[in-house]
């Protein structure tokens, strides 16, 4: 099908990394984004601080690409916020000629098939060229493509706070007063939370970053509190790597939530598992149970809380390839060759082998979901992962199966296994102030000092340490 391009569906950081590749290869593709411009998405998070530093968010195709032009990569050990990378990266990449000419905005893809045959036809199904359904300004239209890179990820489709999987009762009747991203609390959302209670729902590093930007609005408004719920028991590896883990900022993340918690400056509900929600006296109660296989009578109630933060992870949107031949491990929704490799079940320190095209291909030939989708609900996913897929698939795409199959990355390690440090890493911070007032008793010590403490004095973090980012999901920021 030389005649059509390869259609890339998302203009965000793991897309355009796609696009930089295929301008490389000399190869015709199109890129289709919902939203208004590139990295329309990362700008609803624009407020988050990352925890992987510019040298890890910046593609080499990409790269290659910007620096004749004049472009400069920021510090490469500064650690830049959503806006910034959009700013400084994803803007100037986008407006690169060869990209700029190929990016279709406000282009939503409803639907993905083959040309004139349903999920059924058979018959030379390899040979026909992919059709994508496509809703713009101008209505609906129709788009031939050789292949398909769908980086679409899963901000949109987050998951509800019930632990079996499904929304509560009284989850949709109470959407007034829950958020599922995490609140800009010093920012656009302060109004929101400043003087009020909050409950963060959620085990992840989004739940990490909300609890210390609202910790944070507390130091300075009283009348604020934070209540953190989890569902299983607080151990060493809820709080993440701390020392040993090789980005220094995500393992700060951990250990400052962990002093906060200690200190008793956030209270800790665990083995709490969310049955319903109700409205009492114009706040929130929060109905659970104890921990799985609880006995019977171990209901009870929580709250009221003002305002409830649910970052419980997020999952895949399947609906747009429900006509193409796909398949997904059953478990983590995640291509099957591989789930394995990712599935949370079996990777509780994090560790993840790097995986090319081979691990991403489903039995749809010329069809690949890369990105934070191809996880499916698994939450250990980089931007580094999502970088090293597109180069692998595109050298697939091309012919080019050696480089395909070369491994090209080596990913940092979260130094979740070893937690014998944070015991004393503790100790150390409650001695600098994470758990009080600075010197001047006015606050928290910030995101300098405690970095100093949590990265052995390797780096120096310039912001306060409320604006520390590492998602969920899963890591989609990280």
């Amino acid at each position: 099908m030389p005649d059509h391009p390869i259609a890339i569906i998302g203009a965000g950081p793991v897309g355009l990394a796609a696009a930089a590749h295929l301008v490389e290869r000399g190869e015709r593709f199109v890129i289709l984004e919902a939203g208004d411009g590139p990295g329309a998405t990362v700008r609803e998070w624009a407020h988050v601080r990352l925890f992987s530093p510019w040298s890890y968010v910046v593609d080499e195709a990409a790269r290659r690409l910007l620096e004749p032009t004049g472009w400069m990569s920021p510090d490469p050990d500064s650690y830049p916020t959503g806006g910034a990378l959009v700013e400084h990266y994803l803007d100037p990449l986008a407006q690169l000629p060869r990209i700029a000419s190929s990016l279709q905005t406000r282009s939503r893809v409803r639907h993905i098939t083959r040309a004139g045959a349903d999920k059924l036809w058979s018959t030379d199904r390899d040979q026909l060229p992919f059709e994508l359904i496509v809703d713009g300004d101008d209505g609906r239209d129709r788009l031939r493509a050789r292949a398909v890179i769908d980086a679409t990820g899963t901000w949109h489709s987050p998951n509800p706070i019930g632990s079996d999987g499904l929304p509560v009762d009284g989850e949709a009747e109470l959407a007034d007063h829950i958020t599922q991203r995490i609140p800009d609390a010093g920012g656009v959302d302060r109004d929101r939370y400043v003087g009020r209670s909050t409950l963060v729902v959620g085990a992840g590093h989004s739940a990490f970053n909300a609890i210390l930007d609202l910790t944070h609005l507390a130091d300075g408004a009283p009348g604020t509190r934070v209540t953190w719920a989890i569902r299983g028991q607080a151990t060493g590896r809820l709080f993440g790597g701390g020392v040993n883990d090789t980005l220094a900022r995500r393992g700060a993340l951990g250990t400052m939530v962990r002093g906060l918690v200690e200190s008793g400056r956030v209270q800790l509900i665990t083995g709490f598992r969310t049955t319903g929600l109700e409205r009492r006296d114009g706040a929130v109660v929060v109905h659970g149970t104890g921990p799985r296989g609880s006995e019977p009578g171990s209901e009870r109630e929580i709250g009221p809380f003002d305002e409830v933060v649910a970052l419980t992870g997020f999952r895949p949107d399947h609906s747009l390839t429900s006509e193409l031949r796909v398949s997904f491990d059953p478990t983590v929704e995640a291509p099957p060759a591989l789930a394995p490799l990712i599935d949370p079940n079996l990777h509780s320190c994090g560790t993840v082998r790097p995986h090319g095209a081979a691990d991403l291909a489903h039995p749809e030939t010329g069809y690949y979901a890369v990105g934070m989708k191809s996880y499916g609900r698994a939450p250990t996913f980089l931007m580094l992962t999502g970088y090293e897929q597109v180069r692998s698939v595109v050298a697939e795409l091309v012919g080019d199966h050696e480089a395909a199959a070369r491994v090209e990355l080596v990913l940092p390690e979260t130094g979740v296994c070893s937690t014998d440090a944070l015991a004393g890493e503790v100790r150390e911070l409650a001695s600098v102030g994470v758990a009080g007032a600075d010197a001047n008793g006015g606050g928290p010590a910030d995101g300098r000092e405690l970095a100093g403490v949590v990265a052995g004095r390797r780096t120096e973090l310039p912001q306060a340490a409320a604006q520390t980012q590492g998602q969920s999901q899963g890591s989609c920021c990280g």
